[in-house]
């Protein structure tokens, strides 16, 4: 190929689309793979093969439909990752419902926000999980449970007697006018909630016909899945994605990854986000692996000993992820000889933290993929053939079928190396925010392009590299800084584990550079000590005024650091106002 001069690139591939639906895909895996292990959910003592799986998913596909429930209709996942939720992401694609990904940290006024955005018909709710405690939270938010008709449970039905359907009243309620069913994952009968286990009872001969008869009529381009997606200031968005969308990005996944039936991959990131299950569910059952399940959330501890005991070939995680595997005390202690391959993913990866897992964790084969949930997620991904050197220092190059631009602020195409917003276009862009047009239109314009609101660069050979967020980059009297230029440089103190880097206004320069920073244990580094470490080494304007040192940084549930939460701390502890401009 000859060097680039523009950063355009598109991925020209022979290897074509899998032109299915989820549940098509779904029953193929099955039929072809059904004595392998399909799912191991270590913190359930749980272990099924694809055939295990397969009968389960239809059996709750059936018990949906029992409930009345209609292809289009949206079905929400409020879960921690545990073995029903995965049942219900592929009942769910079977049976023509839109499955709507609910983030296990949200509360109340964010859960009743996402359910009445999208008209959720049924939600499948674990009981807790950490300190958040589902049913309380939704017993407050809906009274109107307890008024729920409900038959005795199958369960209580006297030894012998015939047993009767489960019987179960549509919920009514003025504050969600379109939820009708709340089906819970715990084994505790609860007033006006149906059981999981008795969901999967409940579905009957005809509502399994009428299950096959669906799967005739559903089309690859309908709706399946609605992630919501929250920067940082607006209400959250949904991410509307087809079956196409997401099945065929975890198809080529793993195909970069070179995955096959041997592959175990464990699966520490949360399901209800892109990264667990497209990259997770999805590129397993494309390819036959084993998806493993160290914990209900990430525990560096139950992901070592999850690798170590179910000799998984490949690991997931965020750059936080691996640090705190790296850092464990009892590290040495698992044998992590059967790691080949994995993806660090979800926000800057540090050059010195990928050197480590690579020597460390024996990972030589591991990748770094880009994208966004609007992308279903990823445009770019390392190949375990790329040299260290790219696989430490890009996002690697383009996904098959994928077309890539960086542009300037006027939407013009960059020349090779010169930093801009990447906008992506293919089969890979989400239909659309759900109910939300003019939201859609600011993100995709005419020509289908979505403009992701990164900051990074394309060399001459096509490979990416993603200098920052355009809202995280700081302008000190008049100088670019990216945060993530700071951060690689900071990484090759000795001393630090983790660094981040913020502005906050100043009068003077518009914006000064604040480091956050975590220490490595039993080390102890001052700010001036901090600041010797960069003189000479990078330019004055990129070493930090400001220095915090930290035990940890404000994160999502999918690990990515809230750097405007960090901003907004630092304004308040030195008491600094933004300075606006008319």
């Amino acid at each position: 190929m000859s060097p680039l001069t523009l950063s355009y690139v598109h991925g020209a591939s022979s290897t074509p689309f899998l032109d299915t639906t989820i549940g098509r895909a779904f029953d193929l895996a099955a039929e072809r793979y059904q004595e392998r292990e399909a799912l191991v959910v270590r913190h359930q003592s749980i272990r099924w093969t694809y055939a295990e799986l397969h009968e389960r998913v239809n059996r709750c596909a059936s018990g949906l439909l029992s409930l009345g429930l209609e292809p289009g209709d949206r079905v929400g996942i409020w879960s921690p990752n545990r073995a029903e939720w995965t049942v219900t992401q592929f009942a769910t694609a079977k049976a023509g419902l839109i499955l709507v990904n609910i983030n296990p940290a949200y509360r109340l006024s964010e859960l009743e926000y996402a359910l009445n955005k999208v008209g959720c018909r049924a939600l499948v709710t674990a009981s807790s999980f950490k300190d958040s405690d589902y049913i309380g939270m939704l017993r407050e938010l809906v009274p109107e449970l307890d008024d729920v008709e409900s038959a005795a449970p199958q369960s209580e039905a006297e030894p012998g007697a015939p047993q009767a359907e489960a019987e179960l009243g549509a919920l009514k309620s003025e504050r969600f006018p379109s939820l009708e069913f709340v089906i819970h994952l715990g084994s505790d009968n609860e007033k006006g909630m149906i059981r999981f286990q008795d969901l999967m009872e409940a579905g009957t001969p005809e509502d399994e016909r009428r299950l096959n008869a669906i799967a005739d009529t559903l089309q690859f381009d309908d709706p399946i899945n609605i992630q919501f997606t929250s920067g940082t200031t607006g209400l959250p968005k949904g991410a509307t994605l087809t079956h196409h969308n997401i099945l065929n990005n975890g198809h080529f996944v793993g195909e970069v990854l070179k995955l096959t039936h041997e592959d175990r991959i464990c699966i520490p990131v949360p399901l209800y986000h892109c990264f667990g299950m497209v990259l997770g569910n999805l590129t397993a059952i494309t390819h036959g692996a084993t998806m493993v399940y160290p914990s209900e959330g990430f525990e560096a501890e139950a992901v070592l000993a999850a690798v170590s005991e179910e000799r998984c070939t490949t690991l997931y995680g965020v750059p936080t992820m691996f640090i705190a595997e790296l850092e464990h005390p009892d590290f040495g202690s698992y044998d992590l000889s059967s790691l080949r391959t994995g993806i660090m993913a979800g926000s800057s990866c540090p050059i010195e933290v990928m050197k480590r897992v690579t020597s460390e964790m024996h990972m030589d084969e591991v990748g770094i993929a880009y994208g966004m949930t609007e992308t279903s997620p990823a445009s770019f991904q390392t190949a375990p053939d790329d040299s260290l050197e790219r696989r430490v220092g890009t996002v690697g190059s383009i996904h098959p079928h994928v077309e890539v631009k960086i542009v300037d602020a006027d939407g013009r195409i960059v020349p090779c190396g010169e930093p801009g917003e990447l906008l992506t276009r293919g089969y890979l862009v989400m239909l659309g925010y759900w109910g939300d047009a003019d939201r859609t239109a600011e993100a995709v314009d005419a020509a289908g392009w979505m403009h992701t609101g990164d900051l990074a660069t394309i060399d001459a050979e096509g490979y990416c590299n993603i200098v920052g967020r355009i809202k995280d980059m700081i302008i000190r009297g008049g100088e670019n800084v990216y945060p993530r230029e700071v951060e690689e440089f900071l990484y090759g103190h000795p001393d630090i584990e983790d660094v981040q880097i913020i502005g906050v206004p100043d009068e003077r320069f518009g914006e000064q550079l604040c480091a956050w920073i975590k220490l490595r244990d039993g080390t102890s580094v001052t700010t001036e000590q901090i600041q010797d470490f960069c003189k000479g080494q990078i330019a004055h304007f990129k070493i930090p005024h400001y220095v915090k040192f930290v035990d940890s940084f404000p994160m999502t549930v999918t690990g990515k650091v809230q750097k405007f939460l960090m901003r907004e701390q630092m304004m308040q502890e030195l008491e600094l106002r933004e300075e606006r401009t008319a």
